[in-house]
Order: C-alpha cells, then structure tokens, then sequence
C-alpha cells in the first residue's frame, strides 16, 4: 500500500476533498466542508446544481471516461480515464480542430490523462484483483494520495437505504449494485485507510 506523504511538498497541493457519487450525500450538508479543501476531485457526471448544500460548489479537477463524460466549466481540469483504446480515440476526436463542433467538453489546456499503468497498479496492489478493474471513485482516491498531503473523502458506498445510488438521481432499482466493479471490498479498503489515518472518511449518519 502506498504510504501518504506526512510533510508538504512544493509539488503537491495541501487538503483535497475526493467527493464520490453516493446517494448518502443527501441530506449530509457536507458542502461547506468541501469547499473549504485547497483542492475539490469530482468523478464521473457528478455535479453541483442544486445539490450545493450537500456536495459544494467547488471543482478543481474532475475525473472521468467517455461514457460518463460530463461538460466542465472553462476553469476545471479534466482528468481522463482510459480504459481502452478507443477512449484515447474519443480523446483525440473531443478536440480535433477541425471537427465540426463548436463545444468543447473542457479546456483543452487543462486536460490530464491517467497513465493506464497507474490503472493496473490500483488494480493489483491495492485491489488485489478484485472486480473486473477498479471504479473511477477508487482510482480516484488512489490518485489523490500522490498529489495531495490530507485527503478528505465524501461520498462513498451505499446510501442509507443500503442501495448503490448516485444523489443526482431518482433510484429506480432498489437492489442496485456496484456492476462490474466490487464496491464492497473498495469501501472496506478506504476504510482501512481511514483507521491507519491516511485519509480522513467521511461516512454521513
């Protein structure tokens, strides 16, 4: 397991908030607490609107992959997952000059791409090969305690409810699950972290 640096850096940024899509944000009032890091991680078509009392309002850096693409405000950074080929493709073709449209899905000078061995690493030293690769959510943790001296996570595991939901949705499957990904065994690991004091958990009542 990666050990978190205890001393700050002048390459690193001091608090991030990694801010997840769970349903147990809800009514967790968290927003001001995340807004107040140094840095605030996104993931996936996790958003703002509406739900500012409860996630913030404040985006630094925002990761995702083609299919869970969201357009960025012109001051956020992309972080892009590939996970396949075709993704970087897709990458390519989002800011082709010559394409035809007009809107972009981020600045294109704020644009960070994973190295797919970062991916395989999470996978096998910190996952142990569980699930078929790891959730956006988890790499983005992992990612987060290589840039960041405190890192502070919102928005994991299941909602109150025990239902794998995202807070911007309307739970349509009430036995929803985490699909190919093991979102238990992820949790257990976060919370591992979080007792040997490595990130701070935060898990709304």
């Amino acid at each position: 397991m990666v050990e978190a640096v205890a001393t700050p850096s002048l390459h690193r940024c001091g608090s991030c908030a990694v801010v997840g899509n769970s349903g147990n944000l809800r009514r967790s009032h968290y927003g001001p607490l995340i807004d107040f890091h140094d840095i605030v991680i996104r993931m996936n078509q996790g958003r703002t609107k509406g739900f500012e009392a409860d996630v913030g309002r404040k985006t630094t850096h925002h990761v995702m992959y083609p299919e869970s693409a969201t357009k960025l405000d012109n001051t956020s950074r992309l972080v892009f997952v590939p996970f396949k080929m075709r993704d970087l493709l897709w990458l390519q073709n989002e800011f082709n000059p010559n394409a035809k449209t007009t809107s972009r899905i981020a600045n294109k000078d704020l644009v960070m791409v994973l190295n797919p061995a970062f991916i395989r690493y999470v996978h096998e030293a910190w996952l142990e090969n569980t699930g078929r690769y790891p959730s956006t959510g988890f790499l983005t943790v992992a990612l987060s305690m290589q840039m960041c001296d405190e890192v502070h996570v919102f928005g994991f595991g299941a909602d109150r409810d025990k239902n794998w939901s995202h807070y911007f949705e309307e739970l349509n499957d009430e036995h929803l699950g985490t699909g190919i990904h093991d979102g238990n065994h992820e949790y257990k690991v976060i919370q591992k972290l979080h007792q040997k004091l490595k990130v701070v958990f935060y898990v709304p009542q």
